[in-house]
């Protein structure tokens, strides 16, 4: 780019912009839950609810709609993580060109389908946008094809800069920030250009995944900084380099940069589904995670924010990891490794320590042990809290009352892996029979299940995990003598528990029970 085009060019530029062929204006609508929550208001721009489900149609139409019939005839290339492939593919499908799309392989097959669908020409390569487009570019070159850019293009950034123009035109009132997710840099830049122009008293805000926030390290090193790697879980902004205009426009205009990690951006996901019942990608929920830092940090009330939802193209498989970690990125459960003494009555006597928590009732979210040490066992807990910085105070009340405690709320390896591992052969689970349990999902199902058992035996195995069901499935090794079978026969019955017995299970026997 030769010459560096000012605010009042791109102003016009969006003004002008050619969008609504294939775009719409997209709500601004208030997150009341959120809003009630944090003590302020929260404005929720629905970019998601697009036709291909995210803001970046708009760059790309505005870019093609501005070809030559020349350039429309030869077709089109691009290289996109997901979102601009398919607005590439819908504006070359209603402009008649053709499109060739250069993807990732790490991309999400939702997106590769989608693209594919719009009747674009997928191409795989790479593990990340900059490889994409290293590739596309020699495929350009070859094939004598018009590069589309995602975000590093003067046209590109005044056609996603028509959703501040919205912003503004559908809130009249005052508006504190507006909060942008940021991957190569073409939406925060077009959304800064024009505020900048229009309301210069509003912040823009520009935010980052922890793992992927190149737009941070460049402006803060004043100049394009290359990442090494990106994170993959954000995929929609996993850039490693930003452009050259968006670069220069972001440290010109974006007030300050944020980064938030996986598991605030799980919460915000949920958050956006209690209040709009839409499931946002984990780019699209980048903004919503910011706010609730924003506002936590600065301890802000009656403040108005805006975040752009910006993409919706979530893998269904993915669903299942966002749940797992939603809790814990609203702080909302803790985790903790307690040590407690290999004793009867111990393990019912921690139980009774977690009911008996200050501040009221917990609930167990996760209970994983396996026995394996004659004098102490190690127990892998989740516990709900009722707000954020509790699994310190809940720690050192466990200590308190005698119970070595680790607190893994934040402990990566744990949450990713280690809570799946607990247990393995034990030479000390001898007589122990294996049963599968459904629990009511209520307080004291757990107490009144070791209340009803023979103080003689022993738990040699116990996992459990909150699914968000009414009923939990619990998986209990026990120590029964043989001669108990009568009485544990007995205990089963009177307990009430529908249950399941695996003793004899072969991937019990490979993978828990040691030889006899």
């Amino acid at each position: 780019m030769t010459k560096h085009l000012q605010p009042e060019d791109y102003l016009k530029k969006i003004l002008t912009a050619r969008v609504y062929d294939v775009a719409v204006e997209s709500a601004l609508e208030p997150a009341r839950n959120l809003s009630r929550r944090l003590h302020n208001k929260v404005l929720l721009k629905r970019e998601d609810q697009q036709a291909v489900f995210s803001f970046k149609l708009r760059g790309a139409y505005n870019k093609m709609a501005h070809l030559t019939p020349e350039q429309l005839q030869r077709g089109v290339i691009c290289a996109s993580a997901g979102n601009h492939a398919q607005g590439v593919a819908m504006a070359a499908h209603k402009l008649g060109a053709r499109a060739l799309i250069v993807m990732p392989i790490t991309t999400p097959q939702l997106k590769v389908d989608a693209v594919k669908a719009l009747g674009g020409e997928v191409v795989l390569f790479g593990d990340s946008y900059s490889d994409a487009a290293t590739h596309a570019y020699e495929l350009r070159d070859q094939q004598q094809l018009t590069f589309v850019h995602p975000f590093d293009d003067p046209d590109v950034i005044a056609g996603q800069g028509t959703i501040a123009m919205e912003i503004l035109r559908q809130h009249q009132g005052p508006i504190d920030a507006v909060f942008v997710a940021i991957g190569g840099g073409g939406l925060v830049s077009g959304v800064a250009a024009y505020i900048k122009a229009v309301r210069p008293e509003i912040k823009v805000i520009g935010v980052q995944m922890n793992d992927s926030d190149a737009m941070a390290r460049s402006v803060e090193a004043n100049k394009r900084v290359t990442l090494p790697d990106v994170g993959l879980f954000a995929d929609g902004t996993a850039v490693k380099l930003v452009g050259e205009e968006t670069f220069r426009l972001a440290r010109e205009l974006v007030d300050e940069y944020m980064v938030v990690d996986t598991d605030a951006v799980c919460a915000a996901i949920k958050d956006v589904f209690v209040d709009t019942r839409s499931i946002v990608e984990p780019s699209g929920a980048l903004a919503v995670a910011a706010i609730k830092q924003y506002v936590a940090d600065r301890k802000t009330r009656g403040g108005t924010y805006v975040a752009i939802l910006c993409g919706a193209n979530m893998n269904f498989d993915r669903l299942r990891f966002v749940a797992e970690r939603a809790e814990v990125g609203e702080e909302r459960e803790a985790l903790f490794a307690v040590t407690i003494p290999e004793e009867r009555g111990s393990f019912r006597r921690f139980c009774e320590l977690i009911g008996a928590l200050p501040g009221g009732p917990r609930n167990v979210t996760e209970f994983n042990y396996r026995i394996s040490d004659e004098k102490t066992a190690h127990v892998f807990v989740g516990v709900t809290t009722h707000g954020k910085g509790e699994s310190a105070k809940i720690a050192a009340n466990f200590e308190r009352h005698g119970f070595e405690t680790l607190d893994l709320t934040h402990d990566e390896l744990a949450k990713e892996h280690i809570r799946h591992m607990v247990g393995g052969h034990s030479p000390l689970a001898h007589d122990e029979r294996l049963l599968r349990f459904v629990f009511p999902e209520r307080p004291g199902a757990l107490l009144k299940f070791l209340s009803a058992m023979k103080p003689s035996w022993n738990i040699s195995l116990f996992h459990y995990r909150n699914q968000g069901a009414d009923y939990g499935r619990t998986l209990v090794g026990l120590q029964v003598p043989q001669q108990d079978n009568k009485a544990f026969q007995a205990f089963l019955d009177e307990l009430g528990y529908p249950y399941v017995e695996e003793t004899s299970n072969p991937v019990y026997r490979l993978f828990l029970r040691s030889a006899p």
